[in-house]
């Protein structure tokens, strides 16, 4: 797919030097639980990766919107999405709407966990009132996380509920992004939607679901444990809203003759928060 000349330089350079961002989101997005510790360490090498780019993006006169969207974009090939096999093998065995289950909790878990983290680093910056000129490079880099855990997801739900999206892992990815800035499931009965990711309304409404999202971030600036307790919680509200459209969009997208997946009402009743 050609890409508009205006979608070229200078905002891939932008965006350019992203390894290192794509490598920290990976490490932050792999399955498995992280150290409290480890976790702040990543977060904090982010930001200041982040930060770099966000002088160049000031300097080439990049809008914050515009490059926050450069930045996900570049990075979403790296986010780790896992097949249908391996979610059940890394989720105890467990398939269709139990497993579903397990995919929403375990997301929103690591979002709360990043808003509560981003809340503690900024009131302990409260604290130290020079280093508040490090707190937007901090919610940035909470903002690439929370939205790479909530597209992982996403994906992976499309994987238990055996809607299949063609194409390459780039364009998957991409597809996968452009339905997140929606907030609903890729419909498998169109096949342009892979195709048409990139278009210019999609970027858009990218961006706009950066911000907004960098705008919930926000509420971590309060001072001592006020904004940890409103990062996480408002991170892991918005991860559930997320996963019920998702889930309940790729329910009613699902091809003709194809079941929803199989639910044990006594196992699910035990799994619901």
């Amino acid at each position: 797919m050609a890409v508009p000349e205006q979608d070229k330089q200078p905002d891939n350079e932008v965006a350019g030097p992203e390894r290192e961002v794509g490598e920290l989101v990976g490490k932050l997005t792999a399955p498995g639980e992280l150290e409290p510790a480890e976790r702040r360490r990543l977060l904090g090498r982010l930001a200041r990766a982040l930060s770099d780019g966000a002088k160049k993006a000031r300097a080439t006169g990049a809008g914050r919107g515009r490059w926050l969207a450069d930045v996900f974009l570049n990075i979403a090939p790296r986010i780790p999405i896992r097949d249908l096999h391996t979610l059940s093998e890394h989720h105890h065995g467990l398939t269709g709407e139990q497993l579903a289950d397990d995919l929403v909790r375990t997301a929103q878990k690591a979002t709360m966990t990043v808003g509560a983290i981003g809340g503690a680093l900024a009131a302990a910056e409260f604290a130290a009132p020079p280093l508040l000129l490090s707190a937007p490079a901090q919610l940035v880099a909470e903002t690439i996380v929370v939205a790479a855990i909530e597209v992982k997801l996403l994906a992976e739900l499309h994987e238990v509920y055996g809607v299949r999206v063609q194409g390459s892992g780039t364009q998957r990815a991409v597809a996968f992004t452009a339905a997140w800035a929606k907030q609903r499931g890729i419909d498998p009965l169109t096949p342009t939607s892979v195709s048409l990711a990139l278009g210019a309304a999609t970027k858009t409404a990218l961006r706009n679901r950066l911000l907004r999202t960098l705008g919930r971030h926000l509420t971590t600036l309060g001072p001592f444990l006020t904004g940890a307790i409103a990062g996480g919680t408002l991170n892991r509200m918005a991860t559930k809203k997320l996963g019920e459209a998702v889930r309940n969009d790729l329910r009613g997208k699902l091809p003709r003759g194809t079941e929803t997946p199989e639910v044990d009402p006594q196992r699910r009743d035990a799994l619901d928060p």
